[in-house]
């Protein structure tokens, strides 16, 4: 099992969103990283962990907890060109971008704002903490059990 990081918009789709879809399970498609893609399409298996991260707020944070359902296959918006993830140079031979599907396992009993994360002598290189902009980032077993603590559960 591995363990992630994935950030969201809470504008465009929060965790509360994901909670609210049919047995709290959804795609996570639109991502348009080629480093992101290669997680999504090589890296992140069925049963792997999942934060679900608020970004792009005033005080971004983890909120909840996930779990992959679905491993990496192709993100069929970018085939759609009514979708705002269309890629004109994805087809069903070569889709060029991939998703998974997550579900909602629990919140958090508090939210881990990036503030507190920084704050925290968390061990290795986690790419939050590097201005990473990547919407999904790999985290060690180690990173993912210190940040739920700081969100409440043990």
């Amino acid at each position: 099992m591995r363990y992630w990081l994935f950030k969201s918009e809470p504008s465009c789709f929060s965790f509360q969103d994901l909670r609210n879809r049919p047995n709290a399970t959804e795609h996570w498609d639109g991502v348009r990283n080629f480093q992101a893609r290669n997680f999504l399409r090589d890296d992140i298996k069925t049963g792997d962990r999942v934060l679900f991260y608020h970004s792009s707020i005033p005080e971004p944070a983890i909120v909840g907890l996930c779990t992959v359902m679905r491993q990496g296959y192709p993100d069929h918006t970018a085939l759609d060109p009514a979708s705002d993830h269309f890629d004109p140079k994805a087809s069903p031979d070569k889709p060029v971008w991939y998703m998974v599907d997550v579900q909602a396992d629990q919140p958090l009993p508090h939210a881990v704002p990036l503030a507190v994360i920084r704050q925290h002598p968390l061990p290795g290189d986690m790419p939050l903490l590097n201005r990473s902009r990547l919407s999904i980032q790999p985290l060690t077993s180690e990173q993912y059990h210190i940040l739920i603590q700081l969100g409440g559960l043990s």
